[in-house]
């Protein structure tokens, strides 16, 4: 194990996280509002950054483990440095209730324990945001966008934080791939902060949650979410802006290309429309007589699935009081999730596909024990160890998620409010149902089930490997 060179790369992250104050600086001296807590975070990750910098290199070896290691710790270290402006400002009196608070953040899940959101200050629910919107395109990514990291080391850092089956690079240098990337995140970024403004949203608010739906995170600056606008325009705009965050970036990329057989015919950007178009309209169908008819009701279907499919998490309407048959189809889009590639959670239609074609297959293999198939995806045979990644992913996903709702059911409460918020959580959703959906919070937990949720949100972000790695005692063997 490099140890060296993974306190380096700590080092990096802290450092980036000492800069992360400055925009909640600048808003809260706008606003008259006391900056030290901000400085004294700043200052303490600045400090840890110095010392993660000190250990000597001998070796530059980075492999597949260093790569896990990196990332792994990276999300934990900057969550646990960010939750201190909470801390140090008095507004979280408990440091379990910040970490939770800013590790919904940084892994752009939105579950909160926050009970008036609009009493905080201004600073800090800038800094909420703010990490939605470097959590959603991956804090390690943002780095090798902005600094020289060897080809080596990005392959393996972008291999544990870019989420889906398989790492692609949109062009053949990794860190001018993360560039283009994060340049397209920044202007799809901008272009909403300006037709919220257009639609009577305060710009403050505008920013806020821009920065969340690119994150598809759903940290609100209102209690109310989206639904305090009651805006058909503000919803429109959001939802359909949710829907091209939670869209495989190489897309994007093959659009500006001109590859636009290649970007339209794909299967997994087919399959995620496909998706949340149909259930949008089943919902609308279920909810049709609580709207006064169909339109209506489709423009709060349609934002509701976009946000949970996203895993975003806004809300407009409280879907708690919907139909069983409605709340089944969302639960159901939750564990789905968006794209891979994309800042959205879940399981990622791509590997939803994947199963259910090795499904069919074994379906024809034991009717026709003789006969040989591959499971193929856009023409191309799928190779054996991404359909075992994909199979073996989904059902750690489910282990994972009844191991953790069985723990956090010692809280009392029913298994429908348990379980959605454990999905909640292991998909970066947000809200769930019951006492934790978009009109509640997550304050009704215990510290221990906070303290799960809080892993299950980052094993979730990170898609399980590099959180369970750091507990299997061969990580940590000599080789």
């Amino acid at each position: 194990m490099n140890y060296p060179i993974i306190s380096r790369i700590l080092g990096r992250v802290m450092g980036l996280e000492a800069l992360l104050m400055i925009p909640s600086i600048i808003t809260a001296l706008w606003y008259g509002e006391s900056i030290l807590c901000y400085v004294y975070t700043a200052a303490i990750a600045a400090a840890l950054a110095v010392l993660l910098n000190l250990p000597k290199l001998k070796t530059g070896d980075f492999y597949a483990r260093e790569g896990f290691i990196s990332v792994a710790l990276a999300w934990v270290l900057m969550s646990a440095v960010g939750a201190l402006p909470f801390i140090f400002a008095g507004e979280i009196t408990s440091y379990v209730d910040a970490f939770f608070e800013i590790v919904s953040g940084f892994t752009t899940t939105g579950s909160s324990i926050l009970h008036n959101v609009e009493e905080m200050s201004k600073g800090l629910l800038l800094w909420r945001s703010f990490s939605h919107w470097i959590g959603g395109m991956g804090v390690l990514v943002f780095i090798m966008a902005v600094l020289p990291m060897s080809e080596e080391r990005s392959m393996y850092i972008m291999r544990a934080e870019v989420p889906g089956t398989s790492f692609g690079k949109l062009v053949p240098r990794i860190r001018t791939s993360s560039a283009i990337t994060y340049l397209m995140y920044i202007v799809l970024t901008i272009i909403l902060i300006v037709l919220l403004c257009a639609g009577g949203m305060p710009f403050f608010d505008s920013i806020n949650h821009a920065m969340a739906t690119a994150g598809t995170g759903g940290f609100s600056v209102k209690a109310l979410s989206i639904g305090y606008y009651n805006s058909a325009y503000i919803d429109i705009v959001t939802s359909i802006f949710m829907m091209l965050f939670g869209v495989n970036f190489s897309i994007y990329f093959l659009l500006l290309m001109r590859k636009f057989k290649d970007a339209l015919t794909d299967s997994e950007f087919l399959g995620y429309f496909g998706i949340a178009i149909g259930a949008s309209v089943l919902i609308a169908l279920d909810i049709i007589d609580e709207y006064g008819g169909f339109w209506n009701a489709l423009r709060y279907s349609f934002f509701q699935v976009s946000s949970l499919m996203t895993t975003t998490g806004f809300a407009t309407a409280d879907f708690t009081l919907w139909p069983a048959f409605s709340k089944s189809i969302l639960v159901l889009v939750m564990i789905i999730g968006a794209s891979a590639g994309s800042t959205g959670g879940g399981l990622k239609v791509s590997r939803v596909i994947i199963f259910f074609k090795a499904w069919v297959q074994e379906i024809g293999r034991q009717l026709s024990p003789r006969r040989t198939s591959n499971v193929r995806v856009n023409g191309r045979t799928l190779p054996a160890a991404t359909l075992h990644n994909t199979l073996v992913f989904i059902g750690l996903y489910f282990l994972l998620t009844f191991v953790i709702t069985a723990v956090v059911s010692l809280d009392g409460y029913d298994l429908e409010t348990t379980l959605a918020s454990v999905i909640s959580c292991m998909s970066n959703v947000g809200p769930g149902l019951g006492p934790a959906g978009p009109m509640g919070n997550f304050d009704i937990f215990s510290d221990l089930s906070k303290v799960l949720l809080s892993f299950a949100m980052l094993a979730g972000r990170l898609e399980i490997f590099p959180m369970l790695i750091l507990f299997a005692p061969a990580t940590w063997r000599r080789r």
